[in-house]
């Protein structure tokens, strides 16, 4: 990768009244996207999956997650793991589509066998024909790699590095202020509460727009009808961005029915919404009766993929008298996120333009957008 001038660095990092945003070539070099997947991404905590997809002791979902192979699993006393997805023999992926596990991990190639845990546990006609131990093969020492992971509110977050802060010190200030929350479980329906969406754009141009409400009046016209411009604030601490709204109103049924509340939360809650950024590449929402979590996967420079899962308070919401309920909360959402596309779309064509100077921040309205491109910009001078 070409060095990167730090004066331009400099800029963005400056007070947002004086800023300039992330230089065209954080948009469109696949070299600077190459060397995301370390700075960025390895060194911090992406979310990866959800829980919700290995759910049972033994099951397994194969993951690739920029270019590495990593595979989920739920270990027979319940704890979801997550390992780099290869056998440590020949480095063949063990696991190439969702599976509930009969017993073991076995490479499909020579058949070594691993446990739920990661240890080795077999490794069949390893001292030739009929003999199944060797002496210069240590089994214990040969166990799958295993990446530092967490879940929370149902999230799968991992460190490949496993150079950064514990999750609970990198997260601290969301952890804090979502904590009424992550008290106590969520619950997923299944496929009418999941959607995903393929985006011709860099990842952080979907997080940029998340992160202001700016745009609400001429993008989102419905949504401004009911919770307007003015019904907005923003926010930014150190590891998200995001703005809310002091205008939430639940959504009914058609008989009047109504989805359970998370219980207990404080006041702020009643008719309060949340939507921060948690970097680098989650966008949550947070409603007194649902919540849901937006998994962005960067593909290549100028390729995402929108992964949304949408989660409810009390386990009877995911069952058949809510499905109507459901299918239109997931409707809803999916018409807003879909609202989105041509905008980030439309900035990734922008970013070609050589002209094109990172762009202005309005100190009042993208405080949020420009806390998001200082950290990205720190990640590249520290």
């Amino acid at each position: 990768m070409k060095p990167i001038d730090r004066s331009m660095l400099a800029q963005v990092m400056a007070p947002v009244a004086t800023a300039r945003g992330l230089p065209n070539a954080f948009y469109t070099d696949p070299e600077v996207f190459e060397a995301e997947k370390s700075m960025v991404f390895a060194a911090g905590w992406p979310l990866i999956g959800f829980g919700k997809d290995v759910a049972e002791p033994g099951q397994a979902k194969p993951i690739d997650f920029l270019g590495v192979p990593l595979v989920m699993v739920r270990d027979r006393d319940g704890t979801l793991r997550v390992f780099q997805n290869v056998c440590r023999h020949r480095g063949m992926v063990i696991v190439s589509e969702p599976t509930r596990l009969k017993g073991v991990l076995r490479c499909p190639y020579h058949s070594w066998c691993y446990e739920l845990d990661g240890r080795l546990r077999s490794t069949p006609h390893v001292g030739g024909p009929g003999q199944n131990v060797h002496e210069a093969i240590h089994r214990d020492e040969l166990g799958l790699i295993e990446v530092r992971s967490t879940v929370w509110m149902d999230m799968v977050f991992v460190n490949l590095s496993g150079t950064a802060p514990a999750f609970e010190v990198y997260a601290a200030d969301m952890l804090a202020r979502y904590a009424e929350f992550a008290r106590q479980p969520v619950f997923h329906s299944g496929a009418d509460s999941s959607f995903k969406l393929d985006v011709k754009t860099n990842w952080k141009l979907a997080v940029e727009n998340y992160c202001e409400s700016y745009h609400l009046p001429w993008i989102h016209p419905g949504l401004n009808a009911y919770s307007r411009l003015e019904d907005h604030y923003h926010m930014f601490e150190g590891s998200f961005a995001g703005q809310g709204s002091s205008a939430y109103t639940a959504g009914f049924g058609a008989n009047g029915e109504r989805f359970a509340n998370f219980p207990k939360l404080s006041e702020k809650w009643t008719k309060g919404a949340e939507y921060p950024s948690f970097f680098p590449n989650a966008l949550l929402g947070f409603q007194n009766d649902h919540f849901f979590a937006l998994m962005i996967e960067p593909v290549s420079v100028g390729h995402s993929i929108e992964h949304t899962e949408i989660y409810y308070a009390d386990k009877a919401m995911t069952q058949a008298p809510y499905a109507a309920m459901r299918e239109k909360t997931t409707r809803t959402w999916k018409e807003i996120f879909v609202e989105d596309i041509f905008v980030v779309e439309g900035m990734q064509k922008g970013r070609t333009a050589p002209g094109f100077d990172g762009g202005k921040f309005s100190p009042a309205m993208d405080g949020p957008t420009h806390a998001f491109h200082h950290w990205v910009a720190e990640r590249f001078v520290t």
